[in-house]
């Protein structure tokens, strides 16, 4: 029997690869009980129906459809929204409203400039208003601000492993601004649980090509999230490259220096700005040599490293994250963990899988 003291948290949209996960991990965090997953599809079916690896936990929890008065009723604390870009986002303006936290892991709420859901996403945002309460979750830029925080937008994974590989540099004032080339490796799950003609295995596996070349909208979150750290705007151009691996992203983020540097100052750069993040680990001179999705696949880590080519002036910082957990499930608990004041590696402390 859970104590009193426990935060009840709902999940929407709990039937996909996000959900799952969500599922996962608050069932193994020690302050969170579920109160209620919700699923169009498979409404009435127990959790196991869809995620037979959490057969066994979570038991009696049953998927229901989505109603915000029977939602209301179970008396979340907690709401966390992994629902579709553009279907929740009243859903999220109506639990905000009731008094709910809400912790979102669509886009809708990540952007705080309504002209870039215009621009990127190609609809106008009827909350503007909720654009400035929301914070952006990652806990590296954001952790002051999320200690209260009641409306988390949680970032996408490519814009997490593309902020994480660069952002020392850009602090530092070390390289061009003007134009940052990100190029991510992503596996297939990214692309979510139902197939599409890009995403089906026999179309995926053993591929190695690019898609949205021409501007990907996780670039506007870069954009935004450098552009604060910098106090100056910052160009990212960012492509994603879909790879036949099923988890995992990992991000090589180019940019051209301002001025001659080395090795160490830039290790004492990296190692400096995340010295109190819990979950970046720096990949430095002993193996595997340079970030590798392999080595944190299943975990909240991420791994980060660099390499400087001074013929050239060329500096490339890396980044190595799962894309379901630290690019969405994990790092939305994550960063809910420190606006409840709970330790933030709450549900999340535990190594990456090997072999995989």
């Amino acid at each position: 029997m859970r104590g009193k003291c426990m935060v009840r948290v709902a999940v929407l949209g709990a039937s996909g690869y996000t959900g799952g996960e969500l599922l996962r991990i608050l069932a193994l965090h020690p302050e969170a009980e579920v109160v209620a997953a919700t699923s169009r599809e498979y409404a009435g079916k127990p959790i196991h129906f869809v995620h037979f690896n959490l057969r066994g936990w979570l038991r009696g929890l049953r998927f229901t459809a989505f109603n915000l008065d029977d939602i209301l009723r179970r008396d979340p604390d907690t709401v966390f929204s992994a629902l579709p870009h553009g279907v929740g986002v009243e859903t999220t303006r109506q639990l905000y409203e009731a008094g709910v936290q809400v912790v979102d892991l669509s886009a809708d709420y990540r952007l705080k400039d309504p002209e870039a859901y215009v621009r990127w996403y190609g609809w106008e945002h009827p909350y503007p208003d909720l654009l400035e309460k929301a914070i952006y979750g990652l806990p590296e830029l954001h952790r002051e601000e999320l200690a209260g925080a009641r409306l988390i937008a949680s970032p996408g994974c490519n814009a997490t492993a593309a902020i994480l590989s660069i952002a020392p540099l850009v602090k530092e004032e070390l390289i061009d601004t003007s134009r940052i080339l990100v190029d991510v490796k992503v596996g297939s799950s990214e692309g979510g649980s139902k197939p599409t003609r890009g995403s089906h295995h026999p179309e995926r596996e053993n591929a190695i090509r690019p898609y949205e070349p021409h501007g990907h909208r996780h670039a506007a979150e870069a954009e935004q999230e450098l552009s604060r750290l910098a106090g100056k705007p910052v160009k990212v151009s960012l492509v994603p490259h879909a790879v036949s691996s099923i988890r995992g992203a990992l991000a090589s983020t180019h940019a051209w220096v301002l001025r001659e540097t080395g090795s160490q100052e830039l290790l004492r750069i990296y190692t400096s700005f995340y010295k109190d993040s819990k979950f970046v680990r720096i990949v430095y001179g002993t193996p595997p040599g340079y970030p590798d999705p392999k080595y944190v696949v299943g975990s909240n880590y991420a791994d980060v490293g660099f390499a400087y080519e001074d013929r050239v002036g060329r500096l490339t910082g890396f980044a190595a994250i799962d894309n379901l957990i630290r690019g969405a499930a994990g790092q939305a608990v994550q960063a809910w963990n420190i606006s409840r004041g709970m330790r933030e590696e709450l549900g999340l402390d535990y190594p990456p899988l090997k072999p995989l």
